[in-house]
């Protein structure tokens, strides 16, 4: 499958889940996108950093809010967040938008970890830059999360155990130099390859199949229905 028509059904499904205006629409768009996402290797630590700020969001949102009058629970007065209550309109937004980020979260998680990158650059007609820049800012997350297993694999091998919060933030520092380090070596490799020069070397251009075709006509109708009718 082509990385443009991956990117494109990835972004209708976002786009449809944040217009969908249904709880169930929503569920089930953020349940095929987390189908998509355990497709990936090491899937439950993306996803987990996609579903815990939904949870964060499905939890404080109704207490803060102040939407409805079918009241469930009152708490106190807090100063400048006011009364602090619970109503069944406030759970129900709270859901759908908690919903909704879990959606976004996954198809950014898919887009991370998923797609091809650099088919993503060589396919950008315009900004050229810009897509390089926000592929090589995306690729970062899933490079750090393998130097860190990585790391963790080395020092166990050596009887030290990486447990808890502060065993991980001993990572930091090697982290920083090994990211550091590569930054350096791919400055290296672009200006080898005449990156920014008159004339730079290319990937070859993978032909569009008819299914990719027809992922991006999906991917089309998707969003117009989710404005329309969803």
């Amino acid at each position: 499958m082509s990385a443009t028509a991956g990117l494109a059904a990835l972004a209708a499904l976002a786009a449809a889940a944040l217009a969908a205006e249904r709880h169930l629409t929503v569920a089930v768009l953020a349940l095929l996108l987390l189908a998509v996402c355990a497709r990936a290797p090491r899937w439950p630590v993306y996803v987990a950093g996609a579903l815990i700020p939904a949870g964060f969001l499905l939890l404080v949102s109704p207490v803060v809010g102040n939407v409805g009058y079918d009241e469930l629970w009152q708490g106190p007065r807090v100063p400048v967040l006011g009364e602090l209550d619970v109503t069944s309109e406030e759970l129900e937004l709270a859901a759908l938008q908690a919903l909704r980020l879990a959606a976004v979260g996954l198809a950014f998680a898919a887009y991370a970890v998923l797609l091809d990158h650099d088919r993503l650059v060589q396919a950008a007609r315009f900004a050229r830059r810009s897509v390089l820049a926000v592929a090589l800012a995306t690729r970062l997350v899933p490079t750090l999360e393998r130097d860190a297993r990585g790391y963790a694999e080395a020092l166990r091998g050596r009887g030290v155990y990486v447990d808890g919060v502060r065993g991980r933030a001993t990572l930091l520092a090697p982290l920083a130099a090994g990211a550091l380090e590569r930054a350096l070596n791919l400055a290296e490799a672009m200006e080898a390859r005449g990156y920014g020069g008159a004339q730079p070397t290319r990937l070859p251009r993978t032909p569009w199949t008819p299914r990719d075709r027809a992922l991006v006509g999906a991917a089309a109708g998707l969003t117009i229905l989710a404005f329309l009718w969803l």
